[in-house]
């Protein structure tokens, strides 16, 4: 079956992320055992409270992205943007898990802050990160609604880091699921301007 014009711009954005995430994993992982304690599966175990949260903000992510029809549409569908989705999703759990939790949750804890400001710093950035993805429609509303939504995620994989004992690994995991069923039809959402409606709802329910 032939990609529509908005498929075929999603699967761009797809390989472009895989590409350039996978670049830093491929430089990283050269030190395979070094790269796999780092990221939390070997050395000491993550507790089972961590595990537990990975696999609820997992399922409760991945819900709430359903409600956008892109999401429905590609969650299990074989294709094109299903294989660069699991390219991202290989890439994106080890880089983003590295600097949004990792470093940056580290890094606040180092200057003193206590662990909400650590969880709401990881959730803002990395919502913020995610904004970029209004450009793909042009549209302020869709940026807001990407990033709300990412935010949110941060916000439940910081949560995730800290239930962890601030080992990566149930971070790793979940984000990767994350991406390899919601991330295709997230990006093609974003392109089809179906996250506008986010920030639509978040601003009635301000209202």
């Amino acid at each position: 079956m032939a990609m529509s014009r908005e498929e075929k711009k999603a699967a761009i954005i797809l390989a472009a992320i895989a590409a350039t995430e996978g670049l830093w994993v491929v430089v990283n992982a050269r030190d395979s055992r070094r790269f796999i304690a780092y990221m939390g599966f070997s050395g000491p175990s993550a507790p089972l409270a961590g595990w537990i949260v990975a696999a609820l903000v997992f399922a409760g992510f991945t819900g709430l992205a359903m409600r956008l029809p892109s999401v429905r549409a590609n969650l299990v569908r074989p294709s094109v943007l299903k294989l660069l989705g699991l390219g991202v999703a290989i890439t994106a759990c080890f880089l983003e898990e590295v600097v949004f939790r990792k470093l940056l949750m580290d890094g606040v804890q180092r200057a003193g802050h206590p662990v909400v400001i650590q969880v709401l710093a990881s959730g803002l950035l990395f919502g913020a990160a995610h904004g970029v993805w209004g450009a793909f429609r042009g549209s302020v509303a869709a940026a807001v609604g990407a990033t709300v939504a990412t935010g949110l995620l941060g916000v439940g994989l910081a949560v995730t880091y800290v239930a962890s004992a601030r080992i990566l690994a149930p971070c790793v995991v979940s984000h990767f699921l994350i991406n390899a069923f919601a991330e295709p039809g997230l990006v093609l959402a974003a392109v089809r301007g179906e996250m506008g409606g986010i920030a639509r709802r978040s601003r009635l329910r301000a209202g």
